[in-house]
């Protein structure tokens, strides 16, 4: 597997945004740089696999140098993690 330093920033972008915006939505504000970065990456990863087992496909968003797809499912992925925490933490 080759993994490219272009890759690994726009991954580390897409984390960041993803984790500010859930942050935002269910918090009221970002969890701060390091807090969004690992919200967002954490979230990506679950979304992923949410997206990958209920198969579904993201089609017809344009693509940049990123793929916005990429975004939504990790923004979607990062509030189900926030959620998931929030359940958890309440215990």
């Amino acid at each position: 597997m080759n993994i490219e330093i272009g890759s690994v920033i726009v991954w580390l972008i897409i984390g960041s945004l993803a984790g500010m915006l859930a942050g935002f939505i269910l918090r009221g504000r970002g969890y701060g740089p390091v807090g969004n970065l690992v919200i967002g990456l954490v979230g990506a990863l679950l979304g992923g696999f949410i997206f990958r087992v209920l198969n579904i496909r993201i089609t017809g968003l344009p693509t940049f140098t990123f793929n916005l797809a990429d975004l939504v499912v990790a923004f979607i992925g990062a509030v189900v993690l926030i959620l998931i925490l929030r359940l958890l933490l309440r215990r």
